[in-house]
């Protein structure tokens, strides 16, 4: 028997991620709306997730992550990839990259071409600006004082300007920011940090609130399904040291579980492809098509450059005094490799002149190694990452079991379309050009990885992308948002699910396409919109 806990909720959301710190924080601005938060993780009590490069080491550590990994890829030549996810409050935002990246503007405009009214540009900005404390200050771009802090990098390299000046020399413009609408352009990224710590949606939005009598966050609790009643939801039933436990709300249940929990809670509840449903003898509640399906993400080709004449992270990691500055560097100035993103420096372009705008996206690194977990090569290196932007190929989250706490199937189906394996390849060839312009001569690049004895043809190109190829960790779109009459759709343009009353989902799993850099920002942004339209409606 369960236990039922006390009284009703106006409002459940379930994942205290970025979108989940987020909705807490707007909906329980009125001090009339009764407010529950339920997080599978738990609290961001450790130094890691607040020193910048503690990425390094919450990613691949079970107190930090969920420890997913993809099934065998076909387009990776049989190999499965990592694939981090949060587990913390704060979710992904306290152990990411911490770029703040909102995308092009052209990416919204589709969406709307799509038939998704409010979702263009002009309508999402607000909601970006809303977000902000940006260190540029307020403008017609950014905002001041808000939840999301935004800063520039406290950290440089001589390789990286080194990179950036090759970059331009190649034809791509420099550019001050990159989130104004068009991103291409090379420049340092801007960062989710505040004085050299990371700045995570649990410190921004969701600390703040939890000071409001209204608000109740539950940590530790694996929700194992939603509660259905007469075609709509009432509540959810979750799970904490083997005692099951309901919530019930006479209002709207959130979902915000990401987009590998969200498709999971669904189809654990009935709601999702029947036939999925009935070999775990789950009986379906509603049949949606799109539940798990059209999952997308970016996939880079991870080419390592071997420099010299020029200092990079790996020779630094390996001398102990150097080590020591960093620390005192980091402890009294809060400067220094310490305060690091995983890249530091950003490159958007096309991958061939007939593209109609930037369809490419380079990380660069000042360091390198064979994945994450390894340690640093022990020769001075960089990494120069491109990714697909806009990928065509598309993958599914499934269940493995009828178990909650079973990992589910993560099959993302990499480079399974033609376009995606020529954007690859021509991705590689742009990184080849890249590394032997004239400003990079001074350092003597040598291609590591790929590789000098892989091809230039688009065949052996394509196979190498499938070797070094790795996630950038942005699974989005597998609860896509839709017209009604989309039976691939799963919400609907106001992030209610169809079909089912009182139901919303409001994270990364909505996107109906990825956005065209990383996607945490966009994924806050789909929070407070998503935030301001369940408030107006009710």
């Amino acid at each position: 028997m369960a236990e039922v806990l006390d009284g009703q909720y106006d409002y459940i959301v379930v994942g205290a991620g970025t979108a989940g710190c987020i909705l807490a924080h707007r909906l329980s601005e009125d001090p009339r709306n009764r407010v529950l938060l339920l997080e599978a993780g738990g609290r961001d009590n450790w130094i890691w997730f607040h020193i910048p490069v503690g990425y390094l080491f919450a990613i691949g550590n079970p107190r930090a992550d969920w420890m997913f990994r993809t099934e065998a890829e076909a387009g990776l030549n049989g190999r499965s990839l990592i694939y981090p996810r949060g587990k913390v409050i704060g979710g992904s935002s306290a152990i990411n990259a911490m770029i703040s990246m909102r995308g092009q503007a052209a990416d919204y405009d589709h969406w709307r071409q799509s038939g998704l009214a409010g979702w263009a540009y002009d309508d999402v900005l607000p909601h970006f600006i809303r977000l902000e404390d940006h260190f540029l200050g307020a403008s017609a771009v950014h905002g001041a004082g808000g939840g999301w802090r935004i800063e520039a990098p406290r950290v440089r390299w001589d390789v990286l300007d080194a990179v950036r000046a090759a970059a331009i020399e190649m034809g791509v413009p420099p550019i001050a920011d990159f989130n104004t609408g068009d991103n291409e352009g090379v420049s340092y990224f801007h960062v989710n940090q505040k004085n050299g710590r990371r700045w995570s949606a649990a410190r921004g939005f969701l600390k703040p609130a939890l000071k409001r009598p209204n608000l109740r966050l539950e940590t530790h609790v694996q929700v194992e399904r939603l509660l259905v009643e007469n075609g709509r939801a009432a509540g959810v039933r979750f799970r904490r040291d083997g005692r099951v436990t309901e919530a019930r709300t006479a209002g709207t249940v959130v979902l915000a579980a990401g987009a590998i929990g969200t498709p999971q809670i669904l189809l654990l509840s009935g709601i999702g492809p029947a036939a999925a449903l009935a070999p775990h003898g789950i009986p379906s509640i509603l049949d949606r098509a799109g539940v798990g399906a059209n999952l997308q993400d970016h996939l880079q080709q991870r080419a390592i450059y071997k420099v010299g004449g020029v200092r990079t992270l790996n020779e630094t990691y390996y001398s102990l005094p150097r080590r020591a500055l960093m620390g005192l560097d980091y402890l009294f100035r809060r400067r220094g490799p310490l305060t690091m993103a995983p890249s530091q420096m950003g490159l958007f372009t096309r991958s061939d002149p007939g593209r109609e705008r930037a369809n490419i996206q380079f990380h660069v690194q000042p360091l390198s190694l064979d994945k994450f977990g390894d340690p640093l090569h022990r020769f001075p290196a960089i990494t120069v990452s491109a990714c697909n932007l806009r990928p065509t190929s598309r993958g599914t989250v499934t269940l493995r079991s009828a178990d909650p706490g079973a990992a589910p199937v993560i099959a993302p189906n990499y480079l399974s379309t033609a376009d995606d394996r020529r954007v690859a390849a021509d991705a590689i060839r742009v990184t080849r050009r890249l590394m032997a312009q004239n400003s990079l001569a001074p350092y003597r690049p040598e291609e590591y990885l790929p590789g000098p004895a892989v091809g230039n043809d688009d065949a052996a190109l394509a196979r190498a992308a499938g070797d070094i190829g790795t996630t950038i960790f942005h699974p989005v779109g597998t609860a896509k948002m839709g017209r009604p009459d989309d039976p691939t759709a799963v919400v609907d343009e106001r992030l209610r699910v169809i079909g089912l009353g009182n139901l919303r989902i409001v994270d990364a799993s909505v996107m109906p396409t990825i956005t065209s850099g990383n996607t945490n920002t966009p994924t806050a942004m789909i929070a407070d919109k998503g935030a301001a339209m369940i408030l107006a409606d009710a």
